[in-house]
C-alpha cells in the first residue's frame, strides 16, 4: 500500500529529496510545503522506523510506479492461453511463412502456440520434420515446452513465449 502526503501520521519524517540527497529529519507539515513547493508527492517509503523515511517523488509517479507493479502481478498470475495453429504435411513455402509469421505475432502477445499437423497413412516422419522446422523458425520468439508427439492422425508440439 502506498502511504503518501496528508495520509502520513507522524509528527516527523527523515526526507530524502527528488535526486537523492538527505535532507534530514524535520515536522510533517514543513516537508508537506517543500513537496509542494517543488510540485512533488511526499511518500513514505517505511512505517518500521522512527521517524519514518520519506521521500519527494514527481507528482503522480509513485501511484504509476505501484499501479505498474499491480498490472505486472496479475498479468503473471494468469493462466497462458493456448492457441491452436493447424497445418499439413504439403504445405507451401508462402502458406508456411503466414503460419510462420501468424505464430510470431501470438507468441509475441504473451499467448502459447500448440502447433497441429494432420497426417494421413505414413505422413509421419515428414509431419515431425515439419514441426522441428517450425519450431527452430520460433526459436526467437518462444521456446517449445513439449517434444512432438506424434499419435494417431496428428503430430503436435507446444511453444511458449520466451
Amino acid at each position: 500500500m502506498l502511504i503518501m502526503n496528508e495520509k502520513i501520521k507522524a509528527a516527523e519524517v527523515e526526507l530524502t529529496g527528488l535526486n537523492g540527497e538527505k535532507l534530514g529529519v524535520m515536522p510533517r507539515e514543513e516537508a508537506l510545503k517543500l513537496a509542494k513547493a517543488v510540485n512533488a508527492d511526499l511518500v513514505c517509503t517505511s512505517l518500521m522506523s522512527s521517524p519514518p523515511p520519506c521521500r519527494l517523488a514527481a507528482r503522480g509517479t509513485a501511484k504509476q510506479a505501484v499501479q505498474k507493479d499491480k498490472q505486472a502481478a496479475r498479468r503473471q498470475d494468469m493462466p497462458l492461453k493456448v492457441k491452436e495453429l493447424r497445418l499439413t504435411v504439403h504445405i507451401e513455402d508462402h502458406d508456411y511463412e503466414t503460419k510462420q509469421r501468424q505464430a510470431e505475432k501470438l507468441l509475441a502477445s504473451g499467448n502459447a502456440v500448440q502447433l497441429v499437423v494432420r497426417i494421413q497413412g505414413k505422413e509421419g516422419p515428414k509431419a515431425k520434420e515439419l514441426l522441428e522446422r517450425l519450431v527452430k523458425d520460433l526459436s526467437a520468439s518462444g521456446t517449445k515446452e513439449t517434444n512432438i508427439q506424434v499419435s494417431g492422425k496428428q503430430a503436435a508440439v507446444r511453444v511458449n513465449p520466451s
